[in-house]
């Protein structure tokens, strides 16, 4: 009877045993398929972002108000060319429209003559 009684009692100690491993195996399971829920929620957040570009604004002026650095550079750079318009921005940046034959070129210079772009 005794035999009988341990060898139950074994059986019995072995399903507790893996009825635990069970357990943590399905503990442990859960958690992973919860992290990988609230890991994929916070990647779909969406995030609004706005970009506002303000242009520089450019007020008119006469050919004659253009400093004498940036006609030099004018003539060196568009030799032959006219002034069809002149601006100027508030931060001392020059917008030009050349011409010469058919061709229209607009050219930005700064107060100091120094080439900026063509546009």
């Amino acid at each position: 009877m005794a035999h009988f009684f341990l060898l139950t009692n074994r059986k019995r100690n072995t399903a507790i045993t893996t009825k635990k491993i069970v357990m943590k195996k399905i503990l442990v399971l859960a958690a992973l398929i919860l992290s990988f829920g609230v890991n994929a929620a916070a990647s779909y957040k969406t995030i609004n972002e706005i970009s506002v570009t303000q242009e520089k604004q450019y007020k008119p002026i006469e050919p004659s108000a253009i400093p004498a650095d940036v006609l030099k550079t004018i003539s060196s750079k568009y030799g032959g060319y006219t002034i069809k318009e002149a601006h100027v921005a508030s931060d001392g940046e020059y917008k030009l429209v050349l011409s010469k034959d058919d061709k229209t070129v607009t050219a930005y210079f700064t107060a100091t003559g120094e080439f900026i772009k063509e546009a």
